[in-house]
């Protein structure tokens, strides 16, 4: 969210940013608005002025036995009262036309971000790795998913068809040695995060309020993307979300910055607008699971982080012995509340495509504003907005599909990366249903 402030003292570089989005320039109505607003608290301050002045006035007249002239104060300071609550009225009505007008309005890119109009125009960094030579035929993940062994004769390890019994469409359900193989990709990322890399582990709620979704920016432009509880609460999207808002309404001192946190989480999205849109498998679902990593730094280190965050993401498939890239996205790609955002692409041999598994962001103040986060600076008197990132580290779901569609043999069964075989109980591969039969 910006500051009509900046905005009124740079409007030809909020603009030019908002053209870089595709967006037709607001600083003029913006300043209009808030023109009208300071006007009529100009107005609202002449006002109170002359009520306090003229309730010493009353005071003066008893006091020299001036009835009449007290009287007639007494009366002006009445209508005052009237007016001055009128224009309270007024007052928060423009001001809420104000916010309402910028919490709308997305993130300005970083003069180094590449303008585009798509994911078509987003410029590849680097690459890790080679894309695999198999010896087959590459399956898509949900073909081998659904010819692995079954663990029972009631549901298979990857089972669509009785999720939709019990959720409808976009719900899988895993059973056995790919349920098992799910979680040990959670804890093998959370481990790699807090033993090496110095996030802190946290647990948080998965129900929010609105002004916790509007902290991240979720709210109100992407209502139609959660899920809403019928006491008014919003499913999480993201973990992002709660562990960003630890620090809403806070003054941190900057000693305590920068504040790296982790949270393995289910995640929930309506998936509105997608209709049609990866409807087999596991990579577009309602609910999945995802490792979120959230820093908050102060303003100078925050470009920094940036850097280091997307290391961690990457170590995550590099330890997975995943071939991928990373992106940075174009103006016509990015998110909401970023000014910036790298993506990790991972490999997929059964789609023959490259997609994304992680997306690690730069918001700058812009949602601290919404939260009103701070912290103290060195001199222990400026108090200044603090920055925040975000990034997935890394979806698991869709590190599963990886590890499935990269890790397939010929019989269809699937070997499982050596990093993962401790959270496996040694166990080396997931066996195909003909194997075991």
């Amino acid at each position: 969210m910006f500051d009509i402030k900046w905005i009124r003292e740079n409007n030809l570089d909020f603009d030019d940013g908002l053209a870089r989005l595709g967006l037709e320039p607001m600083a003029s109505e913006l300043m209009e608005l808030d023109e009208k607003r300071r006007s009529h608290v100009a107005g609202l301050q002449d006002a109170q002025s002359r009520r306090n002045a003229a309730s010493k006035e009353i005071g003066r007249a008893k006091a020299s036995g001036d009835e009449e002239l007290a009287q007639k104060v007494i009366n002006e300071v009445a209508e005052l009262k009237k007016v001055i609550q009128a224009s309270e009225e007024r007052e928060r009505e423009l001001t809420d036309s104000l916010n309402e007008v910028l919490s709308s309005i997305p993130n300005l890119p970083f003069a180094d971000v590449p303008t585009g109009k798509d994911e078509t125009d987003n410029i590849e960094l680097r690459v890790f790795g080679q894309k695999p030579v198999l010896d087959i035929g590459p399956k898509e993940h949900f073909e081998i998913g659904e010819g692995l062994a079954g663990s029972s004769s009631i549901v298979g390890q990857m089972d669509f068809d009785k999720a939709a019994k019990l959720a409808g469409s976009r719900f899988v359900i895993l059973s056995g040695g790919l349920a098992r193989l799910e979680r040990a990709l959670g804890q093998f990322m959370l481990d790699l995060h807090t033993n090496q890399h110095g996030y802190i582990e946290i647990a948080p709620p998965l129900l929010v309020r609105d002004e916790v979704a509007f902290g991240t920016g979720q709210l109100p432009k992407f209502a139609e993307d959660l899920f809403r509880t019928e006491d008014g609460r919003w499913l999480i999207p993201t973990a992002e979300v709660p562990l960003t808002n630890i620090v809403r309404d806070e003054i941190l001192d900057e000693d305590q910055l920068p504040l790296r946190l982790a949270a393995l989480t289910a995640c929930f999205r309506s998936e509105a607008g997608s209709a049609g849109r990866d409807t087999r498998g596991m990579l577009r679902q309602h609910q999945f699971a995802k490792v979120e990593l959230v820093s908050i730094t102060d303003q100078e280190s925050s470009k920094n982080e940036l850097e280091r965050m997307i290391g961690c993401a990457e170590e995550v498939l590099k330890q997975l012995g995943l071939h991928y890239r990373v992106v940075v996205l174009c103006t016509g790609d990015l998110g909401f509340t970023a000014k910036k955002t790298y993506d990790i692409e991972v490999w997929l041999p059964g789609q023959n495509a490259y997609r994304e598994i992680s997306s690690c962001s730069l918001c700058n103040d812009f949602q601290a504003r919404r939260m009103n986060a701070r912290y103290r600076g060195g001199d222990e008197k400026s108090v200044l907005y603090v920055h925040t990132l975000n990034g997935s580290g890394i979806a698991v779901g869709r590190a599963l599909i990886a590890v499935l569609e990269n890790y397939q043999n010929e019989d269809g069964s699937v070997t499982i990366p050596e990093v993962l075989r401790p959270y496996m109980g040694g166990q080396a591969t997931l066996e195909a249903a003909e194997a075991k039969a």
